[in-house]
């Protein structure tokens, strides 16, 4: 099966980067684990707008967690491994692994991320777009 292409007009331009991460974002598997929020903070006098990711990662160290940067992917990975020693009489907290992807927009920087209290926030920068005018000459040729 042929996939038909979703930015296919002849007004858009140079967008194939776009329809890429299109198929990617398509294409990655999502179980809802870890649960996680995307929230917009705003502006302050100090800092840009920014956005910030947090995942519920209660029960994992920070030595547990990994976060990479690769291209535009953010990926967040959490790696448990079970205690042998333990003898449980009930077992309702699985020592469970995650991988939790995002694409980020062209330009986006992760600033840093912070554990606290079962919480990994991970808070991104959103650049400031510059408004370029240029005018373009037009040359005559006969």
């Amino acid at each position: 099966m042929t996939r038909v292409p979703t930015l296919n007009s002849p007004f858009l331009l140079g967008f194939d980067d776009i329809e890429r991460a299109l198929d990617r974002v398509a294409r990655t598997p999502s179980d809802g684990y870890p649960p996680y929020n995307i929230e917009r903070l705003p502006r302050t006098p100090d800092e840009p707008e920014r956005l910030r990711i947090t995942l519920a990662v209660a029960g994992f160290t920070r030595d547990q967690l990994d976060i990479t940067l690769d291209e535009r992917q953010l990926v967040i990975r959490g790696r448990q491994k079970d205690d042998k020693e333990r003898q449980y009489l009930h077992r309702g907290i699985a020592a469970r692994q995650f991988q939790r992807s995002f694409l980020l927009a062209e330009g986006m920087q992760v600033l840093g991320a912070d554990l606290e209290n079962g919480l990994l926030c991970v808070d991104l920068a959103r650049p400031e777009p510059e408004r370029v005018v240029k005018k373009i000459g037009i040359s005559v040729r006969d």
